[in-house]
């Protein structure tokens, strides 16, 4: 049986991130990640099977609920901000550090807009804009009324619509495209001589030894062997399959965990005559019963270098958990400590369903119909409708017998925390840098308080472990080197 010291199952933007950190922290540490499909990142990461928005609360109008006393609650967007910006500083760091880093390839200055209708939602945005513009991190939002100004930030938005409207803009948003960022990472990691990535690589089984080190049976389905591996840590980052794969490790905290799968179209516009007006991330509010993922956006998207616009996404139900999963999925994930918490979930969001099997029926002029409350003068023969992915959101143990829908990303780990496995979906990859600075915190916390560990990741993320939305002046002297190194416009 071989031997490692880590092992990272799924090829996406987390495992690589994880992988990155580490080498970067101790190049000594033998890290594998193993791949099951053919090349990394062609599931979640794929580019188009997410919005490529860098979230950090500017335009997301779910991260800013109202109160039961009608106020702003802005602490979900500054918490997001502050963990995107974890991210810049490490995306700057590596192309400062590596002259193959091209921040170009992956990331773009797009600014970030929210857009509502109707007096009652125009109150609500100017409370929240209200709210968020006394902050550090958001003292450069604009609010408006105005057509004219709005017709300057979104000249498609506003062509027929008869409403109130009314809009914020922040002009430091971005668009990434998270597969060509895993690729320039991958590249980097390569040159290591204690990094491996194998694809083609099916993780069958994980079992604990006593001496709490971990026996992982893989399959290798190019030459259809299974070989043995054993490792000091495991990270589960397999997308929609880190429900099961986190199930076959039997850990007492995955005990009445479950999966709840929601599909994701979009229609995408390619026409140039159309793509060169748009030039902005536009975020609507959800509708009655849909989850706040299928927030209505329409995106300037910058994919190999090509400029697409894309409108949704459309959700629904499906049995799957992956694109290339089975239809089983679901029903394969259910055991006798989870029917309950599942039941329950259910029942409690029946609402949830029927918006989502009512969401699956939808032609493609319901999809149309709904693009045109954006964009009035949509051409049906300008769109095309494509796969937004899967995204399996998390069913978690509530209480003694309850369940608990959770729309966010969570970490579940073993007691020694010598495994960890992600769970969840948005805001994920944008934070993806904080996530797994996390685990590393908490997997390796026999290392991360010495010096030379924490004197590594303070150069990597100048602000770590501080609240930048506190400390103004390292704020912006954070925000200026990293904005520079990427790119950006300031």
């Amino acid at each position: 049986m071989k031997k490692t010291d880590c092992i990272l199952i799924g090829g996406g933007i987390m495992s690589i991130t994880l992988a990155k950190l580490l080498q970067e922290i101790d190049s000594s540490i033998n890290v594998k990640i193993y791949e099951k499909l053919s090349s990394c990142a062609l599931e979640s990461t794929q580019s188009i099977n997410n919005a490529g928005t860098g979230h950090a609360g500017y335009c997301e109008l779910n991260y800013t609920n109202l109160n039961k006393h009608h106020e702003v609650n802005i602490d979900k967007a500054l918490k997001i901000n502050g963990e995107f910006n974890v991210s810049l500083q490490f995306w700057s760091f590596l192309a400062r550090k590596y002259k193959g880093f091209k921040p170009k390839s992956f990331i773009t200055q797009v600014p970030h807009i929210s857009f509502v209708k109707g007096d009652k939602n125009i109150s609500f945005l100017k409370k929240r804009y209200e709210a968020l513009i006394k902050t550090t991190p958001f003292k450069e939002m604009h609010f408006s009324r105005d057509r004219e100004t709005i017709k300057e930030w979104a000249p498609l938005v506003t062509d027929d619509i008869k409403d109130n409207i009314a809009m914020t803009r922040v002009e430091l948003g971005s668009d990434i495209d998270f597969k060509s960022l895993s690729e320039q990472m991958l590249k980097i990691l390569s040159s290591n001589k204690n990094f491996s990535l194998y694809t083609h690589h099916e993780v069958k089984s994980i079992f604990q030894k006593n001496d709490k080190t971990w026996d992982i049976k893989i399959y290798n389905s190019k030459n259809k062997k299974i070989i043995l591996i054993n490792a000091n840590f495991v990270f589960i980052g397999a997308g929609g399959s880190s429900i099961q794969l986190l199930q076959k490790s039997n850990i007492k905290n995955q005990i009445g965990y479950a999966g709840f799968p929601v599909n994701g179209e979009w229609l995408i516009c390619k026409k140039q005559s159309i793509t060169k007006k748009h030039f902005s991330k536009i975020y609507g509010l959800a509708g009655p019963n849909a989850p706040p993922m299928s927030a209505p956006h329409l995106d300037l998207r910058i994919i190999n270098g090509k400029r697409q616009l894309m409108f949704g996404p459309f959700a629904s139900f499906t049995f799957k958990f992956l694109q290339t999963g089975s239809y089983l999925d679901l029903l394969k994930s259910i055991r006798i400590q989870n029917i309950l918490p599942m039941l329950h979930v259910f029942i409690c969001n029946l609402n949830l369903l029927t918006y989502l099997v009512k969401e699956s029926k939808g032609s493609f002029k319901d999809k149309m119909n709904a693009l045109k409350e954006f964009y009035p003068l949509a051409n049906e023969k300008d769109w095309k409708l494509t796969s937004a992915g899967i995204r399996v959101q998390i069913i978690k143990p509530y209480k003694k017998i309850g369940g608990k829908l959770e729309f966010g990303t969570e970490v579940v780990w073993s007691d020694d925390s010598s495994l960890a496995a992600l769970l969840g979906a948005s805001p994920g990859a944008s934070t993806s840098v904080f996530s797994m600075l996390n685990v590393i915190e908490k997997s390796f916390k026999r290392r991360i308080n010495s010096k030379i560990w924490k004197d590594k990741i303070e150069k990597m993320v100048p602000s770590y472990n501080r609240d930048l939305s506190k400390q103004p002046s390292l704020f912006n002297k954070v925000r200026r080197s990293t904005y520079k190194t990427l790119g950006f416009k300031i």
